[in-house]
C-alpha cells in the first residue's frame, strides 16, 4: 500500500496536471479565437476601404489600384489580395494576384462572408466577400483576402509561449505540492520519531507538541505505550518468578537422586532426565524473556564489563582443567540488550567452547560496521561441514560423548533473534575448531521470536 506521502504527492501532481491541462486548453482556445477575430476585423476594415474606393471609381474599375495605397497589393503573391466582380461579370484584381483569381461563394451573399480558401499558388488564405449595391444601382462582388501564413506563425508562437509558461507553472505546482505534503506530514514524521525516542526513554508523548487533528492519536499512543510497558514488565516478572519457583523443587530432586546414587542405586538415567528438564525449563523461560524483550530495548548494557567478569570466571575454570583462555575486548563497548540476556548467551557459548576445546578458547569483542561483533573460538573438533544447520536445531547434538542437553546454543539463538541480532557457525581460522560469530546491530529494535519448526 502506498504511503501517505506518496498518495498526497501523486494526488497533488495529478490534480495540478489536470488543472493545468484544462486551463491551457481554455486559455489557448480563447487566445486563438481572439487572434482570429482580430485578423478578421482587419480584413473587414480593408474590405470597407475597397468598397469606398470602388464607389468613386465604379465607372473605371481598372483604375481602382491607383486609389488603394498599399504596396502589398502591388507586389505579386505578397499574401494580400483584393478582387471585384462587375455587374457584367468582368473580374478585376490587385496586381498581387498576378493572373490568378479567387472563387466567390455561391449564392452571392449580401452580408460579409468570411472563408478560409486556397489562393494563388495554392496558398491558404482568409477571404471576406460581400455583394454590394452602389448608389447608381449597380451590383458588385467585392472580395478581400490575406495569407494565413502570418496567422499560423502567430498561433504557433503563442502555443510555444503558453507551453513554456504552463511547464513552468506545472513545475512550480509540483514543488508546491511537495512542499505542502512535507509540511502537512511533518507532524506525523515527528510523531514517529518521538514514539521511538519515548519508548527508549520510557516517557509519554506531549499532546500540545502536535496539531489538534493529531492530538487524539497521540493520546491513544500514550495509552498503548503504557499498556504495552505494563504487560511486558508483568510478563518478565512472571518469568523470573517462575524460574525462581522451579529452582527449589529441582534442587531437592537432584539432591535426592544424588543420595540414592551414593547408595549404589543407578540414577544416571534419572539425573540425565532431570538435566534435560532443567535445560528445557531454562530455554522456555529464556523464550518468555525473549518474547518480551521490548521492555529492555531502552536499556544499554556495558558489554566490556560483562566480558571482564566472564574472563575472570572462565579463566579460572580453564586453568582448573589445564586449559587456557584468551580475551580481547575493545574498551567502552555498549549494546542495546538486556544484561541478563546477553550474559546468558555468552555464558552458554563459553561453556560449550570450554567443554569441547582441546586446550584453548578465545573471546573477542569489538565494534564492527554499525554494531558490535562477538567472536568465540576454540581448538576442538568443530562441526563437520554441512552439519551446521543440525547443530542449530533445538537439542541437536552431533556428539553425545560429552555431558549436556544440546539446548545451550538454541537458547542463545532464541535470545539473539528477539533483538534482531545474528549468530553464525564457522570454522575458526585461528584454532581450526568452531567459531561462533555474533553480530549485534547498533540500531536494533526488538522483534518477535520465530516459532521453532515442528
Amino acid at each position: 500500500m502506498l504511503s501517505l506521502r506518496r498518495r498526497a504527492m501523486i494526488g497533488g501532481a495529478l490534480s495540478a496536471m489536470a488543472s493545468i491541462l484544462v486551463g491551457a486548453f481554455v486559455l489557448l482556445s480563447s487566445i486563438e479565437d481572439n487572434v482570429l477575430d482580430r485578423f478578421d476585423r482587419a480584413l473587414a476594415d480593408r474590405h470597407s476601404q475597397l468598397v469606398v474606393a470602388l464607389s468613386s471609381t465604379s465607372d473605371a474599375p481598372d483604375k481602382l489600384s491607383e486609389r488603394i495605397y498599399d504596396p502589398a497589393y502591388a507586389t505579386p503573391f505578397s499574401g494580400r489580395y483584393w478582387q471585384i466582380t462587375s455587374p457584367d461579370g468582368q473580374i478585376y484584381t490587385s496586381n498581387s494576384m498576378f493572373d490568378a483569381s479567387m472563387k466567390e461563394p455561391s449564392g452571392n451573399p449580401k452580408s460579409l462572408t468570411v472563408r478560409s480558401i486556397m489562393g494563388p499558388e495554392a496558398e491558404p488564405i482568409r477571404s471576406i466577400f460581400q455583394q454590394i449595391t452602389l448608389e447608381d444601382g449597380s451590383i458588385w462582388g467585392v472580395s478581400v483576402a490575406e495569407s494565413l501564413t502570418a496567422l499560423t506563425a502567430e498561433r504557433q508562437q503563442t502555443r510555444r509561449s503558453l507551453l513554456l509558461a504552463f511547464v513552468l507553472v506545472g513545475l512550480l505546482g509540483l514543488a508546491g505540492a511537495i512542499l505542502q505534503t512535507t509540511t502537512i506530514l511533518h507532524p506525523l514524521d515527528k510523531l514517529r520519531r518521538d514514539v521511538a525516542k519515548r519508548w527508549e526513554q520510557d516517557e509519554d508523548l506531549t499532546t500540545t507538541d502536535y496539531p489538534e487533528e493529531v492530538a487524539p492519536l497521540v493520546d491513544d499512543i500514550n495509552e498503548l505505550l503504557a499498556r504495552n510497558r505494563d504487560i511486558i514488565a508483568r510478563a518478565r516478572r512472571q518469568a523470573a518468578d517462575l524460574a525462581h519457583a522451579l529452582k527449589t523443587p529441582t534442587a531437592i530432586l537432584r539432591n535426592e537422586l544424588a543420595l540414592l546414587a551414593a547408595q549404589n542405586h543407578d540414577m544416571e538415567a534419572s539425573l540425565d532426565a532431570l538435566d534435560r528438564v532443567d535445560a528445557q525449563l531454562g530455554r522456555s523461560l529464556a523464550r518468555m524473556r525473549a518474547a518480551n524483550s521490548g521492555a529492555a530495548a531502552n536499556i544499554r548494557t556495558d558489554l566490556s564489563n560483562s566480558v571482564a567478569r566472564f574472563t575472570r570466571l572462565f579463566k579460572s575454570m580453564a586453568e582448573r582443567d589445564g586449559k587456557f583462555m584468551n580475551t580481547s575486548c575493545a574498551p567502552s563497548l555498549s549494546i542495546r540488550m538486556d544484561q541478563q540476556d546477553i550474559e546468558e548467551v555468552i555464558g552458554n557459548l563459553l561453556d560449550n567452547a570450554l567443554k569441547w576445546c582441546s586446550s584453548e578458547i578465545s573471546l573477542t569483542a569489538k565494534k564492527w560496521k554499525n554494531g558490535v561483533e562477538i567472536l568465540i573460538e576454540d581448538d576442538g573438533p568443530g562441526i563437520p561441514q554441512g552439519q551446521e544447520r543440525q547443530a542449530l536445531k533445538s537439542g541437536g547434538r552431533l556428539d553425545s560423548s560429552k555431558p549436556g542437553t544440546g539446548l545451550g546454543l538454541a537458547i542463545a539463538i532464541d535470545l539473539l533473534q528477539a533483538y534482531g541480532a545474528e549468530l553464525n557457525l564457522e570454522k575458526s581460522s585461528t584454532f581450526g575448531g568452531l567459531a561462533v560469530r555474533i553480530f549485534i546491530p547498533g540500531n536494533l529494535r526488538p522483534v518477535t521470536p520465530q516459532k521453532e519448526a515442528a
